[in-house]
């Protein structure tokens, strides 16, 4: 005797209908928001800035052409990636890093690197010019969130903490360092001891990674004159000679103190006429300084404070712990990163080769970090929804459950 199955209802395909509509388009976190808005804000903000800063060149539009068009190659990959479950961005940590160390090892290939202010960790594949250090950063992120979820249990005891993070991350800093790449090297540091740190690792082990870091660059530092010169010169700014190590931090800083409150205007800027070198780069913010004054500085610098929220409103809210180191990871990173950039305009710390992102011009380092960004959207819709109360509970111990449903 066979067994017939009666057809679905038509109750039954409107409710599956509704539900899956309703998966669809569920409203997105706060985090997810405060992240997407500001990278789209900065991206676009960054591609007006770097089409002015280089309007006075005989080609103005050669350069605004090719950071608009990495633009649209990363905002649609920063969307892709927020699509991908978490699960596999941990899968492919080890295959990432091993990938980006591989790509960087090709800057010691003399046919392929190119040197750009003493720094030959370029290279240039089949026409294209990359930075494969970039890559190195969201690669290295991802895996020490990936090694530090695996031993979490045991981040108390000293060697499960450094075995396998510290070498490893040392090699692939030495990989940075060979090309003689000093600032993205501190951030490739910077990112490991904020990794670290969001693991939960206790402070007293910091205490030897960074005395090793110090050494280090102390060390590395004392092995070039030009590099020791422009480091005593945030020290000492007046002992510096201006037309040499200090020409470029001194138009920098010429450059914001003509912008005063107001700026000169969009696009009027006077440093960018073969004064300030780098100006659509690493300087990209004196140029924002100049032509935009305070207020456009203030402007930059709250859409990093609305980023930094958003981050670290992930860390804080999420229970996953590969979700909460690499989010902070990838935080310090980014808002480092811009720290170091904006206080080498200030004269803050001496002259390194660090972009501001999102903003100065370079594809691999505006991809690298919109596709970041994507991975902090994928870790937002993770996030559970933050329910209202309902109002016809009574009042006590209303926030204390609702805290609860949040944070479980």
């Amino acid at each position: 005797m066979t067994q017939t199955t009666s057809p679905p209802r038509t109750g039954d395909r409107g409710l599956a209908a509704r539900v899956l509509l309703g998966r669809r388009f569920t409203p997105p976190t706060t985090e997810f928001v405060l992240i997407a808005s500001t990278a789209l804000v900065l991206t676009v903000f960054g591609w007006v800035m770097v089409l002015s800063a280089t309007s006075a060149r005989s080609d103005p539009w050669d350069g605004a052409l090719k950071q608009g068009i990495f633009a649209m190659l990363g905002i649609p990959l920063m969307l892709l990636i927020s699509r991908m479950p978490v699960a596999f961005l941990g899968r492919i940590a080890w295959p990432a890093l091993i990938g980006a160390t591989a790509l960087q090892l090709l800057v010691f290939v003399p046919s392929l690197r190119v040197s750009s202010y003493g720094n030959t960790n370029w290279v240039n594949i089949a026409g294209f010019q990359l930075q494969p250090s970039e890559f190195l950063k969201l690669a290295l992120t991802l895996w020490i969130a990936f090694v530090l979820l695996r031993k979490r249990a045991r981040l108390g005891i000293w060697h499960h903490v450094f075995i396998p993070v510290v070498p490893v991350s040392i090699m692939v800093i030495a990989t940075v360092l060979g090309g003689a790449d000093l600032g993205t090297a501190m951030i490739l540091v910077l990112i490991v001891l904020g990794a670290l740190f969001f693991a939960g690792v206790k402070l007293r082990l910091f205490i030897l990674p960074l005395i090793g870091g110090v050494v280090a660059v102390l060390g590395y530092a004392l092995t070039s004159d030009n590099r020791m010169r422009r480091i005593l010169s945030a020290f000492d700014p007046e002992s510096c000679d201006p037309t040499k190590e200090c020409y470029q931090a001194v138009h920098g800083m010429w450059g914001m103190a003509n912008g005063g409150i107001f700026g000169v205007g969009l696009g009027n800027s006077q440093e960018k006429y073969g004064w300030l070198p780098a100006a659509e780069n690493d300087y990209i913010f004196a140029i924002v300084g100049e032509e935009l004054g305070l207020i456009g500085c203030v402007l930059v610098l709250a859409l990093f404070a609305v980023f930094a929220i958003g981050v670290f409103r992930i860390v804080r809210r999420s229970a996953d712990p590969f979700v909460r180191v690499a989010a902070g990871g990838i935080g310090v990173w980014i808002l480092g990163q811009a720290l170091v950039n904006i206080g080498v305009v200030l004269r803050v710390f001496p002259v390194m080769g660090v972009p501001l992102p999102f903003m100065s011009q370079g594809g691999t380092a505006l991809i690298s970090v919109l596709a970041a960004c994507g991975v902090l959207l994928a870790f937002a819709r993770t996030l559970p929804a933050v329910k209202a109360a309902d109002p016809a509970q009574p009042t006590r111990g209303r926030g204390v459950a609702a805290q609860g449903r949040v944070t479980r």
